[in-house]
């Protein structure tokens, strides 16, 4: 029989969720498509909700983790700061290790 323990990863910051799996998909996805409303778009979220999801990283965040342009002429515009890349890359690591953690764990349950 195989077994697999199921997970999810988020870190708060006084009780409000400052990454999780979606906020940090929505991170990349502005790292790709250089705009908050075509991340959002190629994520399936309204850009209400999307808005929202940065909003409150922005706020639970030491810094900021994007920079924002109004639309105008030539049509707004959203970036990842520094920061915002490295809490994705902290992140990334962190997910990646507690897997491998429960990888390891769960196979004490072959050796039963």
């Amino acid at each position: 029989m195989s077994y697999k323990i199921k997970s999810r990863i988020w870190i708060e910051s006084e009780n409000h969720v400052l990454l999780g799996e979606g906020r940090v998909q929505l991170l990349k996805a502005i790292e790709t498509e250089g705009s908050l409303s075509k991340a959002a778009k190629t994520l399936g979220l309204s850009y209400k909700k999307a808005w929202s999801l940065i909003d409150s990283v922005n706020k639970s965040a030491k810094k900021p983790v994007t920079i924002n342009s109004t639309g105008g002429k030539g049509g707004g515009g959203a970036e990842l700061t520094d920061y915002g890349k490295q809490l994705i890359a902290v992140f990334d690591e962190i997910n990646k290790n507690c897997w491998n953690f429960l990888d390891e764990q769960i196979q004490k349950l072959d050796e039963l």
